[in-house]
C-alpha cells in the first residue's frame, strides 16, 4: 500500500470553529495545479443536500482545480439559501488557486437542517490557502479535516507503474453511521496523477465503487450527502489510459475503494465487530448483493454477532426474505470457518468453539452459499451494540 500526495495536488485541513472541539480540523481544502478530470457518484436518496445538487451539475468534468469540504454542517434540507451557500463556497475554493468558481466541487457533512457558518468557513478556506502542502502531515491534516464522529482518519493508496510512468492513486474517507448502500453514508474524494479523460474517469468510478462503497452498511440509513468524487489530473505523465493500461488502474483504484469502504465499518459508531458476509453460486450478481444486503441489515444478526451467539437461524432465515428465488435445500453456511448449515440442513458443530471465534476477533466472516449459478458478491457491516443506540439517541439531527 502506497498513501502519498499524488503529483500535482495540495492539501490543507484546518479548524475554523464550525466544531465546537478546537482540537478538531473541520474544514479541508484540495488543489490541482492544472484542470484535473473530475467524477462523482452520489446518494440516491431524494433528499438530497446542497452540495450534492452542485456537484451532480458539475462532473464529469475535464476542468475541476479545488475541492472543500467541511464538516460539522451537512447543509442539507436548507433550501435555495444552502444551494447559494454551497456555490459560493465553491467560489471560495476557487479563488485560493485563481480558478473561475464553477472549477470547484463542494462536499459538507454533518447536522442536517441547519444553514452554514459562511463567516467562519471563508475564514477557513483563507487560513487552509497558506498551510497547503504535499507533505504526509498536509494529507493527515486533509483527511480529518472531513470526519464528525469518526474515531480515526481514512486514508488508502496504491501505486503503479503503467508505460514507464509511476502513478499514485490516493484517497480519503469519512463515515461511521448512517450508513446504507447506494450510496453508503459517506464522504470519499479520491486522487490520481494519472492521464485520464472525464467520461472514463466517469466509468472507472462507478465500477469501483458498486463493488466497494455501495457495499458497505452499518445501519441500512441512507445519508442525505454521500458523495465520492475522483479527480485525475494527468501530472504523472503519459497518454490518457486506455485498454490494458487501464485496467491495471482500474485494479489498484478498485483496491482503493475498498480499502476504504471497509474502514467505515470497521469505525462503525459503538461496533464491536467488523463483520464481512460472502455470498456465492447465486444465479447473478444483483441476486447475491441482494442476500448479503438483507442479512447485512438484520438487526437480529447484528445483535446476535454482538452477544457471540453463532444462530445460523437468524442468518438463513434473512437471507429468505430478500426477495431473491433460491432453492432452501441447497444453502449451506459457515461463520469464521466452521460449518452450521449445510444443504438446507443444519450440522453438529461446536458452538462454544464458535462463539470464542467471534467473541475474540473483531472480524466475523459469514460465507453463504446457495446453488443457483456462480455469482459471487462480498459486503460489509457492524454488529449492532447498545452503545450505537447511546451515540445516536444522544447526537442532535
Amino acid at each position: 500500500m502506497s498513501i502519498t500526495v499524488p503529483k500535482g495536488y495540495l492539501l490543507a485541513g484546518v479548524h475554523c470553529r464550525i466544531k465546537r472541539d478546537l482540537q478538531k480540523p473541520d474544514l479541508t481544502l484540495v488543489l490541482s495545479d492544472t484542470p484535473a478530470s473530475a467524477a462523482g457518484v452520489y446518494t440516491q436518496n431524494l433528499v438530497c443536500a446542497a452540495p450534492v445538487l452542485l456537484d451532480r451539475s458539475r462532473t464529469p468534468s475535464n476542468r475541476i482545480r479545488a475541492v472543500v469540504i467541511c464538516s460539522g454542517v451537512a447543509n442539507a434540507c436548507t433550501g435555495e439559501r444552502g444551494l447559494r451557500d454551497a456555490e459560493e463556497m465553491a467560489r471560495l475554493a476557487a479563488a485560493a488557486c485563481g480558478a473561475k468558481g464553477d472549477q470547484a466541487l463542494v462536499l459538507s457533512t454533518g447536522v442536517i437542517g441547519a444553514f452554514l457558518p459562511m463567516d467562519k468557513i471563508e475564514q477557513g478556506i483563507s487560513a487552509a490557502a497558506v498551510k497547503l502542502g504535499n507533505n504526509d502531515a498536509c494529507l493527515l491534516s486533509a483527511a480529518r479535516g472531513m470526519l464528525t464522529t469518526d474515531t480515526v482518519h481514512k486514508l488508502s493508496g496504491r501505486s503503479v507503474t503503467i508505460d514507464g510512468h509511476e502513478i499514485q492513486i490516493t484517497g480519503m474517507a469519512k463515515g461511521a453511521a448512517m450508513m446504507g448502500p447506494n450510496m453508503a453514508t459517506m464522504l470519499a474524494l479520491i486522487l490520481t496523477d494519472a492521464a485520464i479523460d472525464p467520461p472514463t474517469v466517469q466509468a472507472a468510478l462507478r465500477t469501483a465503487t458498486s463493488d466497494s462503497f455501495n457495499c458497505i452498511s452499518v445501519d441500512g440509513h441512507m445519508s442525505t450527502n454521500d458523495t465520492v468524487l475522483l479527480l485525475a489530473n494527468g501530472a504523472a505523465g503519459g497518454r490518457p489510459l486506455a485498454g490494458k493500461d487501464l485496467e491495471i488502474f482500474q485494479q489498484a483504484l478498485n483496491e482503493t475503494c475498498v480499502d476504504l469502504a471497509k474502514s467505515i465499518p470497521a469505525d462503525g459508531e459503538g461496533a464491536t465487530h467488523l463483520i464481512t458476509i460472502e455470498v456465492s453460486a447465486c444465479a447473478d450478481r444483483d441476486s447475491a448483493l441482494a442476500l448479503a444486503k438483507t442479512v447485512a441489515n438484520s438487526p437480529l444478526v447484528k445483535t446476535a454477532i454482538s452477544g457471540a451467539d453463532p444462530n445460523w437461524g437468524r442468518i438463513v432465515s434473512a437471507a429468505g426474505y430478500a426477495g431473491v428465488p433460491f432453492d432452501p435445500n441447497g444453502v449451506s453456511l459457515r461463520v469464521n470457518g466452521f460449518s452450521l448449515y449445510e444443504k438446507g440442513a443444519p450440522v453438529q458443530f461446536d458452538a462454544h468453539a464458535v462463539s470464542r471465534s467471534i467473541r475474540d476477533n473483531r472480524d466475523t466472516l459469514i460465507q453463504l452459499q446457495f446453488s443457483e449459478g456462480a455469482a459471487f458478491r462480498r459486503f460489509w457491516t457492524t454488529d449492532l451494540t447498545a452503545e450505537y443506540v447511546r451515540l445516536n439517541a444522544d447526537y442532535h439531527t
